[in-house]
């Protein structure tokens, strides 16, 4: 049988050497999982028993279950004394972006929050960290943006120069604003920035509620603009300028932790296992994500 073996891998160097990277892989693949399981992360083998939570609010905002589930995890984990949220977002959908802030909202009740800018934290990034007890961002990070924008496209003019005139049924005259196959009516049109306005003002009475500020002063900035993170406390937007390090340490001394804490970061990206094992030899198999017309906070 070793003989076998040996010529076999003579024989097929390259693809023995192929079969014993995806087996290594698969080893690894499954020792990763079974640690996620368990709830280890890494920096959970320190010494003191104490828990900082870790959450990751990164890319697109556009479905919060998974964020929002594992800030739920860390409320009820009793042996998490404070919580750090890493903001890496440029915004997103609106209702995801308010589940968020409402869940950190919650969560800064029970235990201290305390939010760390990265390179963005604008728009819907802002508006779901908001209530954060204290919050951290580089003087270089970009953030704020608070407004709504509505994007989409009609093709109807440039159908119709082909000859084609599409027919678009409805049972109201608001109905089918925004299909790429119809221009919008001034009707259509003033009906949807009523409905953006409403939006916006949502976002900038949280803001004010979040921050502690008079609403009027809020909505004066309130008018889409990005801002640096130097800027930002200036405008009274985030607290202090410093990196995500100083953020965990403002935390330590809020919670009273000394020394090394365990880390819990999430949440943990469910991948499958082809996933895992092609990001362990570093092929991107990620896909782009067709956003619509749907209102966003960016």
């Amino acid at each position: 049988m070793a003989g076998t073996k040996d010529r076999f891998s003579q024989r097929h160097p390259l693809l023995f050497g192929v079969m014993m990277i995806i087996l290594a892989m698969a080893l690894i693949t499954g020792v990763m999982a079974f640690f996620r399981s368990m709830g280890w992360t890494p920096g959970s083998f320190a010494l003191s028993g104490d828990k900082i939570g870790i959450v990751h609010v990164d890319g697109m905002i556009v479905d919060s279950s998974r964020v929002v589930a594992f800030i739920r995890s860390l409320e009820d984990d009793a042996s998490v004394k404070g919580v750090l949220l890493r903001v890496n977002s440029p915004g997103g959908a609106i209702a995801p972006s308010q589940e968020i802030y409402a869940a950190v909202k919650k969560l800064n009740q029970v235990k201290p929050v305390i939010a760390s800018y990265g390179t963005v934290a604008a728009s819907g990034g802002y508006y779901s960290s908001c209530p954060a007890r204290l919050i951290y961002a580089n003087p270089g990070s970009i953030t704020a943006s608070i407004g709504v924008m509505a994007e989409f496209v009609t093709v109807a003019d440039a159908m119709e120069k082909f000859g084609i005139r599409p027919e678009v049924l409805t049972t109201g005259k608001y109905k089918a604003a925004g299909t790429p196959l119809r221009n919008l009516t001034d009707a259509q049109r003033e009906q949807m920035l009523d409905l953006m306005q409403d939006l916006h003002d949502q976002f900038v009475d949280d803001v004010a509620e979040a921050r502690g500020m008079n609403r009027a002063r809020v909505a004066a900035i309130a008018d889409g603009r990005a801002v640096t993170g130097r800027q930002a406390v200036s405008l009274g937007l985030i607290d202090r300028i410093g990196t995500q390090a100083d953020a965990i340490d403002e935390l330590k001394k809020e919670t009273g932790i000394t020394g090394r804490a365990r880390l819990v970061e999430g949440p943990v990206e469910e991948r499958t296992f082809v996933q895992e094992l092609m990001g362990s030899l570093k092929i991107d198999l990620s896909s782009s994500l067709h956003q619509g017309w749907s209102f966003f906070y960016k």
